[in-house]
């Protein structure tokens, strides 16, 4: 800076403090909404104490003016941050704005400024302060607001609180370097070295639930390319070679953890620490009775761990060791058990008198459900002096034995509607209070248009700050998302009940006729959107929210035709009846009544239909009409491919994120049948349009047709197959509960949804697998085909998918899944490579084929069965051929 400048910013300096100091403030505002921290800290610099209080005052009510949305960037909230510090009489009314979410000040350099101006000011409690933001960190602060908090903490000597939120934060912060300070960051281990909150933030590692999913994160020194991998397990390793970490707690931190469980990804970590800190023998040997309830006890990948450190101890006692086996032989995890007879192997061979003991314990895994495993164990057995009986698949029974699950329960009622303005509140509440998923509206949008009948202030009053305090996640519209209906449901509930403008009310009037197309043809439904990406059942609940919306305050309101009487969605015919004739001869809302014949059961009803047509109304004539015709007729479905789109043009980043093929569905009317509101004719959507958890929504929207419904949620199921997305899957158990045929849609939503990348996704498809078969509603042989086409052609893997059926053939429906099985093999068995996997689930269809005593053709397994060599997948076709064939 020139000294002509220097001498013009002191100048400037000098007039805000006669401008404060006389009583204006405007200008001081303007250097806190612009960002300008250090002038602020400049203009206070000097001011009695009794002006900043006056001052402080005036700030505190021009920031309560500011919408609570407005956000502060690091330059204007650092700003306002030195404001109130420089101002505030007390460290708990500075808390009261700086420990709101939306103001973020800049860390360090916040801090510093902060302790500058209260050295000046001669405050004492900046300390105090910190503490208290510490305190009212939660799960919506981000790790740039928690770096202020902590820089200001480790400014004034304050000790960090411990809480799992901050561990978690200060976690993020060691894994993305502030990178807004010059020059690259230093390494994470001298990151570490220096950091003066690790000490009391390292034991709590191994605390947190869940937090080690988050410390397997990589370092980028170069490239993407040559990154470090796991890169604080290895950088606390080498603390504790150099003394600076205490090697004991890291282990024994690590072993406690790993026994008190916790997801699989996310005790990954610990198990990975161990490796890296390489315990020794003496160490391991010391916790060897950890290491065995590890053994029995823990995740496939963590008693493997434990299995090989146990393994190299000399002096481990023979008893354990076969008392533990009683147990790991037994589990699922084929490779620890084949590695424990191993173990035992060597362990009757060292230990001669005691081999038969070993021997018997062995035989244990005769009882194993894995074929190899059992020939395994018979084999080793019978080496060591134990004759262990005859086991084997032996011929199918005679008597077949098919499935045995409960009946379905019938669908549950829907809840009481609401009749109480603080329930509506509790229940926006619920529903804005977490990360925007698609959790059902009908409900709280009935309650809505009740209670704003009569209690519309009310209603306006008590909502109003509940949408204030919403998730960040309802904040607006998210773009890339074609599904999401945040900023139209918000601005719904804060409409409710208040005195709309008229610009408001066009608004919505407009959002309306947008919907509604008058001159419709076959080929232009009268559901209108201008956004192709939008499937018709999103078309529908929007044009139902833009109707709620441009009539929620009129007077006389009964509440919404189209509330659902069952949980699933489903409405009882003889309600909706009432509900019309409550409307006397007013003409009910268009969409309203839309989605309230939508949902009525599909198939005719004369006897209703006349109840309907004696209320003399159009509307009650519109319902007869409905059900005489029996209502929307069910689609006809067609499997096609869709490839992805073609390599743009430089770099695209995305083409490779992209599956390179899916099979979706496409929907077509019957011939003859009018499809009014297109919810009949769907194009299958191309790869890389993304659907979120809205969808969960669509099947109480057409609770009477699965198969219609499974079509349009088919590229969100597959994408967690085939692009490893996840939560792909949680629609299908809806669609289970839903009615109506399901057809090759539904087919291919539980295969792709059996082979999804993530747990939670393959149990949703297991539920909704027995579900659907417990009610008598299940196609084996189609998902079972559609399953060996997705494998054959690579889109499926299939390593996924013999775990949840091994699951539901225990959880009562071998037949089912033996069908399924024979119907999956034919295709996978022609394929040019056999796929990873095949050998299990061929072990699979024996066992099933087996205990149900059903033989069913499959094609090809004889040819496998009769190639030379021994290889596992010739093993298993074998003894499942021998299974089927045997007299």
């Amino acid at each position: 800076m020139s000294r002509a400048q220097q001498t013009l910013l002191m100048k400037s300096t000098v007039r805000r403090r006669r401008e404060l100091a006389a009583g204006g403030t405007s200008d001081l505002f303007d250097l806190v909404q612009n960002g300008s921290a250090t002038l602020v800290a400049a203009a206070l610099a000097g001011l009695p104490e009794q002006r900043r209080r006056e001052i402080g005052v005036e700030l505190t009510a021009w920031f309560k003016e500011r919408n609570r949305s407005t956000w502060w960037p690091v330059g204007s909230g650092t700003a306002l941050a030195v404001a109130v510090v420089g101002c505030l009489p007390s460290a708990a009314q500075a808390a009261a704005i700086l420990a709101r979410n939306s103001v973020n000040p800049d860390g360090e350099r916040a801090a510093a400024l902060l302790s500058g101006v209260a050295e000046e000011r001669g405050i004492t409690w900046l300390g105090d302060l910190a503490h208290r933001l510490a305190a009212k960190v939660n799960q919506q602060t981000w790790v740039e607001r928690w770096r202020f908090v902590a820089a200001l903490l480790r400014a004034e000597g304050v000790a960090p609180p411990t809480d799992d939120r901050f561990v978690e934060l200060w976690l993020g912060a060691v894994e993305l370097p502030d990178r807004r300070r010059s020059g690259p960051p230093a390494p994470l281990v001298d990151r570490l070295r220096s950091d003066p909150f690790l000490a009391a933030m390292l034991p709590r590692l191994f605390e947190v639930d869940g937090l080690g999913s988050r410390m397997m994160f990589d370092e980028v020194t170069t490239t993407w390319e040559e990154r470090e991998r796991h890169v604080l397990p290895t950088a606390l390793a080498r603390l504790a070679a150099e003394g600076i970490v205490d090697r004991t707690m890291l282990i024994d931190g690590s072993l406690g953890r790993l026994l008190r469980g916790d997801r699989a990804a996310a005790l990954r970590a610990f198990t990975t620490l161990l490796h890296e800190l390489t315990p020794t023998t003496t160490e391991v040997a010391a916790r060897a009775t950890d290491y065995l309830r590890l053994l029995t006890d823990a995740p496939a990948p963590v008693a493997t761990m434990a299995q090989k450190a146990l393994r190299d101890l000399p002096d481990l006692e023979v008893e354990a060791v076969l008392d533990a086996s009683r147990e790991v032989l037994l589990r699922p995890d084929k490779t620890l058990v084949r590695a424990q007879l191993a173990w035992l192997d060597r362990l009757a061979r060292q230990h001669r008198n005691r081999a038969v003991e070993v021997a018997e314990v062995i035989g244990v895994a005769l009882g194993h459900p894995a074929v190899e495993l059992r020939d395994r164990a018979s084999t080793l057995a019978a080496r060591h002096g134990h004759d262990p009986a005859t086991v084997g698949t032996g011929p199918a029974v005679t008597r077949p034995r098919g499935d045995d699950l409960p009946p379905p329960a019938p669908p549950a009622p829907a809840p009481d509607p609401i009749t109480d303005v603080d329930e509506l509140a509790e229940e926006v509440a619920a529903l804005l209070g977490t990360p925007s998923q698609g959790a059902p509206l009908d409900r709280i949008l009935d309650g809505l248009v009740r209670l704003t009948t009569t209690e519309g202030p009310r209603v306006h009053a008590a909502l109003a700050p509940v949408v204030d305090r919403r998730h960040w996640s309802w904040g607006n519209e998210h773009r890339y998302d074609p599904l999401c209906l945040c900023e139209v449901l918000v601005d719904m509930l804060l409409t409710a009940g208040a005195e709309q403008q008229p610009r408001r009310r066009s608004r919505w009037a407009a959002l309306l006729a947008a919907v509604r197309r008058t001159d419709r043809t076959p080929s232009a439904p009268g559901l209108a959107t201008t956004d192709p990406r939008l499937p018709p059942p999103h078309r529908l609940l929007r044009a139902r929210l833009a109707e709620i919306g441009a009539h929620v305050d009129e007077p006389g309101q009964p509440g919404l035709l189209a509330a659902p009487t069952s949980a699933n969605g489903l409405l009882d015919p003889l309600a909706l009846v009432e509900r019309l004739a409550a409307w006397g001869d007013r003409t009910p809302w268009y969409w309203d009544l839309t989605q309230a014949l939508l949902r009525l059961p599909a198939g005719a009803d004369d006897a209703v239909a006349n109840k309907a047509a004696a209320l003399g109304t159009p509307a009650g004539q519109r319902l007869a009409a409905w059900l005489r015709g029996g209502g929307l007729p069910q689609p006809v479905m067609r499997a096609t491919t869709v490839t992805r789109r073609p390599r743009r043009a430089g770099y695209d980043w995305e083409f490779d994120q992209l599956a390179p093929e899916r099979i979706l569905v496409e929907l077509r009317p019957p011939d003859g049948h009018d499809d009014r509101y297109g919810l009949l004719t769907a194009d299958p959507a191309p790869i890389g349009v993304e659907y979120s958890g809205w969808v969960k929504m669509w099947p109480s929207i057409l609770p009477g047709h699965r198969g219609a419904v499974a079509a349009y949620t088919l590229p969100l199921v597959a994408g967690a197959a085939d692009m490893d997305q996840r939560d792909g899957a949680v629609v299908l158990p809806l669609l289970a509960e839903s009615s109506g045929t399901g057809g090759v849609a539904v087919d291919l939503a539980l295969a792709y949804g059996l082979g999804a990348r993530h747990g939670a996704d393959r149990v949703a498809a297991l539920d909704a697998l027995l579900g659907l078969a417990g009610a008598g509603q299940f196609d084996a042989g189609g998902t079972g085909e559609q399953l060996g086409r997705l494998v054959a052609g690579q889109l499926v893997k299939l390593t996924r998918v013999v775990e949840p059926l091994r699951d539901a053939a225990l959880a009562g429906a071998p037949l089912t899944v033996w069908r399924l099985v024979a119907a999956t093999l034919p295709a996978v068995l022609a394929a040019p490579r056999p796929p990873r996997g095949l050998p299990d689930l061929l072990t699979l269809a024996t066992e099933t084929a087996t205990a149900t005593g059903v033989r069913i053709e499959v094609p090809g397994l004889g040819e496998v069965a009769g190639q030379g060599g021994s290889s596992r997948l010739v093993t298993e076709a074998r003894r499942l051929h021998r299974a089927l064939t045997a007299a």
